[in-house]
């Protein structure tokens, strides 16, 4: 018996067009996953956790707090993962930032239910996310550091994304109410999910 695998053709790269789509589409998910955390005043994990809580404190628009935070990343990313990589990554940041200023002129919610917000927001940022990844950009922070232990170690890129959601949820314990913080753990989770679910280098192939 013919035990041998059909190879898998090897996959064409992205074009630049291809690639622009992804960052606006991309980045566009995510941000309106954040506009539903903030009408829900919740939190997320990763680097937008921590601008959610600065925001929470300070005021600040969150806008110019998500462009401040990830850049010390660009700096690892650039050494790591390489100066493309880095671009898109600085682009689709700078993209998301402006999306989220602009957005809750074009979107408002006359109700919109905290739980429904955490999950739906979750698995809007989840597809975001993803698409950047299939792009070879990220927005930044804990996400490049995600997905160079995934392509140099084979860890999973959800699994690693989530330890450090939980220790940015941690500090939402100064800012937020326990049924905001459990929903934003909820919204965590429905993200990581989607990303450690559809983003495995054994399965996908797409570059």
């Amino acid at each position: 018996m013919d035990t041998q695998r059909t190879p898998v053709p090897a996959a064409a790269p992205h074009s630049t067009l291809e690639d622009l789509q992804g960052l606006l589409t991309g980045c566009l998910f995510v941000a309106l996953a954040v506009l539903m955390f903030r009408q829900g005043q919740l939190l997320t994990g990763g680097t937008t956790g921590l601008a959610f809580v600065l925001h929470y404190v300070s005021q600040w628009p969150l806008g110019a707090w998500l462009f401040v935070v990830n850049l010390p990343f660009y700096v690892f990313a650039w050494l790591a993962l390489g100066p493309v990589f880095t671009l898109k990554s600085f682009a689709a940041v700078g993209l998301m930032s402006l999306y989220v200023e602009v957005l809750p002129h074009l979107v408002g919610f006359a109700h919109l239910d905290p739980a429904f917000a955490a999950v739906m927001g979750g698995l809007l940022a989840g597809t975001g996310i993803l698409i950047l990844i299939r792009h070879g950009a990220s927005l930044g922070g804990i996400g490049v550091l995600a997905i160079y232990l995934q392509k140099t170690r084979g860890w999973r890129a959800g699994a690693i994304q989530m330890g450090a959601d939980v220790l940015i949820l941690a500090l939402g314990l100064a800012v937020l109410p326990p049924l905001q913080l459990l929903l934003s753990v909820l919204g965590a989770v429905a993200l990581n999910f989607v990303i450690a679910v559809n983003h495995r280098t054994d399965r996908y192939f797409g570059v």
